[in-house]
C-alpha cells in the first residue's frame, strides 16, 4: 500500500512538472490564447477604474484609458506603481496589451504578463495611440474567480 501511494505521489509531481513545462513552451500567440478565454463585449467605460490584479491578487494598478495603437492593437492604459502602490505619486503610465489580461466581476487579472514585466515596461506615450471613447466597445476574454 504505501510503495502504491509513492508511486502515485510520484505521477502526480511528474504531472505538475509536465504541466507547467507544457504552459511555458505555449507555442499559441496571445490572441489565439485570448481567443480560448471567450471573450466578450465590454463597454470602454466600464474598464476604467477597474483594478488589474496579478496572479497573487496584489493589485497592479488601475485602468486609465483604453487605447488603438497604430497597428490597430487593444491597448489598457494602467497607472503602474506610485507611492506604496496606492497613491498616484510617482506612478507611472504602462501599455498593457488586451490579450493577456481576462476580465472577471469588476476587475481584471494579469493573465499572460508576470509582474516582473510590468516594472520593466516601458513607459506608455500618448502619441502613438487613439484613446477610445468611453461608449465604444471592445472583447476582453473572461477568466476564472479565485
Amino acid at each position: 500500500m504505501r510503495k502504491n501511494m509513492t508511486a502515485m505521489g510520484l505521477a502526480i509531481v511528474l504531472l505538475a512538472a509536465h504541466h507547467a513545462t507544457a504552459a511555458e513552451d505555449n507555442p499559441l500567440t496571445p490572441e489565439q490564447r485570448m481567443q480560448a478565454r471567450y471573450p466578450q463585449p465590454v463597454r470602454v467605460g466600464d474598464l476604467i477604474g477597474l483594478p488589474l490584479l496579478d496572479d497573487n491578487h496584489r493589485t497592479l494598478g488601475y485602468v486609465r484609458e483604453v487605447v488603438r495603437t497604430k497597428s490597430h492593437k487593444i491597448e489598457l492604459i494602467l497607472d503602474y506603481g506610485g507611492f506604496l502602490g496606492v497613491f498616484d505619486w510617482g506612478a507611472r503610465l504602462v501599455a498593457v496589451p488586451i490579450e493577456v489580461v481576462g476580465i472577471r466581476g469588476r476587475e481584471l487579472a494579469s493573465l499572460d504578463m508576470p509582474r516582473r514585466e510590468y516594472a520593466t515596461a516601458p513607459t506608455w506615450l500618448a502619441d502613438d495611440a487613439t484613446v477610445l471613447p468611453h461608449d465604444a466597445t471592445i472583447r476582453v476574454g473572461l477568466t476564472r474567480g479565485y
